[in-house]
């Protein structure tokens, strides 16, 4: 055994002169520009600057037009006497200088758009608008040119270089007269013309659809035919493009076959189009033709039509048992076209891919200025001495037990460095392990973590937490560039740093689920504030729906504006209860969740596919039909993430037990394929809480400080979180390896701030609808399976009446589309259409026949029915 040193012996040996310790490097000066330029407050200052500037020189710029031609003398005066108090600008002389510089001097009345990208910019410093600065800038910039030189170019045809006001300023027109001298004033015309159509095309994708419509609209004109109404009529959803079109017109050169049937022979009669200007060819009838009483003229457009009937000069009698004759018409050309319409027309080359962002296009996502920015948030700070110190107790402490080492090197992290021992050959690692408390009480630290030995690494790894431990806010990790550029990621989650300081990041869609357990008072609630954040800077609300239970009933109330956005809830759920708090809300939301994984399941199977990801990429590339009936009341759709996220779990598990984590248990091991994903959070991470199912199904983890080691065995199934430091600090488990993160920092003011900014944008009508659950004998009279309870109507039961009734349409894919709902609630509103009489019984694709005509009797129906 290694002998103890006694008290009175002194080591004189020195430390290894192999310990390595990081530097800290000099703050260089470009790093200090870059922090000042950086600075709220200096956005501030300079957008404040910027407004007032520009609301300096739109005054000066509008005065000039009523005071221009007398101050334009005297700033043009040879005389240099000019006096202050003669300038009748508003803004007096300042104002008088700028404007003639802006109008007279540069671009003319075009410098309008410089005064306009001084507002913008200037508000978007100051955070009053998160409008793209880059997009102002092009759209003005052409504006500003285009116009100059076109008012430059009119000016100087008409005459009117006399004035005062220089329509085009000295921009426009020497440019004008420049072009007017190489090309004259036709070719003038057609590259002012030529510029302006080329950027209607680049910045409006949809400007050549809109200029072919205007041809079609100006081709019926010219030729007087007429005009329906929809030429120019833009579909409420893509799908309806997908509807057959009637055809305008009918082909000239047309035949036709008519084949006459009996029961003994059949007989085709080829008929030829005589022409327009021979007029309609009468097919004569024998005496012995079966159809003797009929006579058929044939048009031009090879329909056929019964136009006399020829007295029967020779009544005979009618036998029974005669065979029956009957005929049928093919039109072989009309077949023909229709056949190669079919073929030709297919939906992704007539409409382009599917945009699931469309229909919320002009939502904007969270800009990172929202989030609050910490000193020196990128970089470590790194105390020297305190490494230096902390490498020298550490060799000492292993000296003292017999344990010699070839090097030490520190990494320093946000709150932790990791000190990278080399032992000398022969010692075993299972000694240094042992040492762990010794160690942490040489360095006087709240607790160690050794790591016998690093994976991937002939090293052992001892973390140390820093004296004066670092904040990793959620701006430097949503700011990286690793954040700003990742692509592959479905679900990406940017959860804090490591050790090295380093942005970590994992994919929740690959993980598939997720378990957060930790004591109270560790930073649990902050870990899950900053996984929403991630995803609310990433995926678009038509991508991803949140289910948010909260026990505690505070933590996700913040989130509750954010219901048309991304929350996701059962039908008829009251807006402030959007976020789910109480046990038997739970039982329902987990249960309806199940049914709608199921639902998704049968969507893949009729698609052929097998993950969530496949059918999507079908869908958006029109490959499925969203009117085809699935099922009894399923569609093809595009279909969001659904991230379900329930805090504190623990508590439904004691007051429901396998109520709740019966299907709990059923969406962590199914769900996955159809992007439903869940995140479990606890502080009580007990054997009864974390039980075997949800752990088999639940492979990633994510640990913060525990109170026992039994506790951090039955997160991870090893110990290492009892020696966390809390505040964030935590263990990541998944791919088979364990990482020590630093969660990053977002407060509830940050969260606010997000929510508040997402909820000023674009929405959807309704929360994402989940499908309806209903206990099993939850009432007592409970309606018989298929049955509709006519005292629980839909409240947009009479606006769906009225529509059917004003379109004589009642289909299910109708309804969802027009009132943008989802096909659940569109097939409850059908059922209660029918049962009410208003619509007939479903007949698939061909949808459901009205039954009413008029208002006058709906109207009568629906007060009746009290509604």
């Amino acid at each position: 055994m290694p002998r103890r040193p006694s008290a009175n012996t002194t080591n004189t040996r020195k430390p290894a002169d192999t310990i390595h310790v990081e530097r800290e490097k000099n703050v260089s000066f470009f790093s200090q520009v870059k922090s000042f330029v950086q600075d709220r407050r200096t956005h501030y200052i300079t957008g404040a600057i910027l407004v007032a500037l520009a609301l300096f020189l739109a005054v000066a710029y509008f005065s000039f037009f009523f005071t221009g031609f007398h101050d334009d003398s005297l700033l043009t005066s040879p005389d240099k006497t000019l006096k202050r108090h003669d300038i009748h600008n508003v803004m007096g002389l300042p104002g008088a200088w700028s404007a003639e510089w802006l109008i007279n001097g540069s671009f003319g009345i075009s410098s309008i758009a410089l005064i306009l990208l001084l507002l913008v910019f200037g508000l978007k410093l100051l955070h009053v608008t998160s409008t793209s600065g880059t997009r102002w800038f092009f759209h003005t910039s052409f504006w500003l040119l285009w116009t100059s030189i076109v008012l430059g170019f009119a000016q100087t045809m008409f005459g009117f270089n006399h004035w005062f006001l220089q329509l085009g300023g000295s921009h426009g027109r020497m440019l004008a007269s420049w072009l007017n001298s190489y090309v004259y004033p036709i070719g003038m015309v057609m590259i002012i013309l030529l510029t302006l159509i080329i950027y209607c095309i680049v910045a409006d994708p949809h400007f050549s659809d809109h200029m072919a419509a205007a041809w079609e609209w100006l081709k019926r004109k010219c030729t007087k035919q007429p005009y329906d109404g929809e030429l120019f009529a833009q579909s409420s959803d893509e799908t309806e493009a997908m509807e057959d079109e009637t055809q305008d017109e009918k082909s000239d050169d047309t035949s036709a076959v008519l084949t006459f049937t009996n029961t003994d022979e059949v007989v085709q009669i080829d008929v030829l189009d005589p022409g327009p200007e021979e007029g309609p060819e009468v097919v004569p009838v024998t005496d012995d033709d079966p159809l003797l009483n009929l006579q058929v003229e044939v048009t031009n457009n090879s329909a056929i039509q019964v136009v006399d009937e020829l007295p029967d000069p020779e009544p005979q009698p009618v036998d029974p048992n005669a065979p029956k004759v009957g005929f049928k018409i093919q039109d072989t050309k009309q077949d023909e076209l229709v056949a190669a319409d079919e073929v030709v027309q297919d939906p992704l080359e007539k409409l382009g891919p599917y945009d699931p962002r469309k229909e919320l296009s002009h939502y904007k996502f969270p800009s990172l200025d929202l989030l609050k920015v910490y000193d020196n948030e990128s970089a470590p700070v790194i105390d020297q001495q305190e490494q230096q110190d902390n490498a020298n107790r550490i060799v000492t402490t292993l000296r003292n037990y017999g344990i010699e080492i070839d090097s030490i090197k520190a990494t320093v992290g946000p709150t932790v460095t990791l000190y990278e021992v080399v032992p000398k050959a022969g010692i075993r690692v299972v000694k240094i392990q042992n040492l762990e408390n010794d160690i942490m009480m040489s360095l006087s630290a709240t607790g160690i973590r050794i790591i016998a030995p690093m994976p991937g690494k002939g090293t052992v790894g001892i973390e140390v937490p820093n004296e004066k431990p670092q904040v990793v806010s959620m701006h430097s990790v949503l700011a990286s560039k690793r954040f700003q550029e990742e692509k592959k990621m479905r679900l990406p989650i940017a959860y804090g740093r490591t050790i090295t300081n380093e942005v970590f990041m994992f994919d929740l869609a690959k993980t598939p689920h997720l378990l957060v357990a930790g004591a109270t008072g560790t930073g649990k609630s902050v870990a899950i504030n900053a996984i929403l954040t991630s995803l609310l800077y990433k995926k678009h609300p038509s991508e991803l729906k949140l289910v948010l239970v909260d026990p505690k009933m505070v933590e996700f109330a913040p989130y509750k504006p954010l219901l048309r956005h991304y929350l996701a809830a059962m039908p008829d759920t009251d807006p402030d209860q959007i976020v789910i708090t109480d046990c038997d809300r739970v039982i329902n939301t987990l249960n309806s969740l199940v049914i709608e994984m199921e639902n998704r399941y049968k969507l893949l199977m009729d698609a052929g596919v097998r993950n969530l990801e496949d059918y999507n990429d079908k869908f958006i590339n029109r490959r499925l039909n969203p009117d085809k009936l699935i099922g009894d009341s399923l569609h093809h759709q595009y279909l969001p993430y659904i991230v379900i996220v329930i805090d504190e779990y623990g508590d439904f598990i004691m007051q429901a037990g396998k109520q709740v984590e019966t299907p709990i248990a059923r969406i962590t091991q199914k769900a996955r394929a159809v992007g439903m994903h869940m995140i479990l959070a606890t502080q009580r991470p007990s054997v009864n809480i974390v039980t075997g199912v949800i752990k088999a199904n639940i492979p990633t983890r994510i640990a913060l400080r525990t109170q026992s080691v039994i506790d951090s065995r039955t997160v991870l199934d090893a110990k290492g979180a009892e020696q966390l430091i809390g505040r964030g600090d935590s263990l990541y488990a998944g791919n088979a390896s364990v990482t020590r993160v630093q969660c990053a920092f977002v407060d509830t003011p940050e969260v606010d701030q997000i929510v508040g900014f997402i909820e000023q944008q674009q929405h959807f009508l309704q929360p994402y609808q989940l499908p309806e659950y209903i206990p099993e004998g939850a009432e007592g009279d409970a309606l018989a399976p298929g049955s509709v309870d006519m005292k629980k109507l839909d409240p947009m039961f009479a606006d769906v009446a009225r529509y059917v009734v004003s379109k004589q349409e009642g289909s299910t894919s109708r309804l969802q589309r027009a009132f943008e709902i989802g096909y659940n609630r569109a097939g409850k509103l059908s059922d209660q259409l029918e049962a009410a009489g208003i619509v007939g019984p479903n007949k698939g694709p061909k949808g459901r026949d009205v039954l009413i005509q008029d208002f006058d009797q709906l109207e009568a129906l629906l007060q009746q029915l009290n509604v």
